[in-house]
């Protein structure tokens, strides 16, 4: 989102929640999709979208989706698709899976898995555990605890993935976000 809290008679303008200031503000709504190398730590935008569903009735999500599809007419190939939990619905889950591509995104804690658990409820190891999101199939999740105690839930449809690699991915998706802010 790019922030307009002193502009209210720009047309585009409306209140959402903005990840940077944690709160709902005045803002124009931005998707945009990245490439981002994870040996260079260079972040490319490829993609982008103004998210006003007044004037064209899409969605973040259906955005996203489409984004997806025109890279893949492009001819990008990802070694995977990272993402938030906003984006992390049934239905992009399957659209990037109908791409052929794996994806990491992180669920929330109250997300029902395993047939009717709450994905915090589980006991889930160093090495992680598979699981079943009803509606898409096995996964596996990750359980990450940061310094301030927040814990988050990654995840992924990778086969055989590793800690650390997710961890990496996690902390590269966290410079993506700071190029989001900047």
């Amino acid at each position: 989102m790019i922030a307009k809290t002193r502009s209210k008679k720009i047309e585009m303008v409306h209140y959402q929640y903005s990840g940077n200031e944690h709160d709902v503000i005045a803002g124009i709504g931005l998707v945009n999709l990245l490439w981002h190398n994870l040996t260079t730590v260079e972040s490319i935008p490829i993609d982008y979208r103004i998210y006003d569903k007044d004037s064209d009735g899409k969605t973040k999500n259906t955005h996203f989706s489409e984004m997806l599809a025109l890279a893949k007419k492009r001819g990008i190939i990802p070694e995977a698709v990272v993402m938030d939990a906003w984006y992390s619905s049934l239905d992009n889950l399957k659209s990037i899976r109908s791409h052929g591509w794996v994806w990491v995104t992180t669920l929330r804690k109250n997300r029902i898995v395993n047939h009717n658990k709450q994905l915090n409820k589980l006991d889930i190891s160093e090495e992680g555990i598979p699981i079943h999101l009803r509606g898409y199939g096995w996964v596996t999740v990750f359980k990450f605890t940061a310094k301030n105690g927040r814990i988050d839930y990654i995840v992924t449809n990778k086969d055989n993935p590793t800690r650390q690699s997710h961890e990496f991915r996690t902390n590269k998706k966290r410079s993506i976000f700071k190029f989001n802010s900047a």
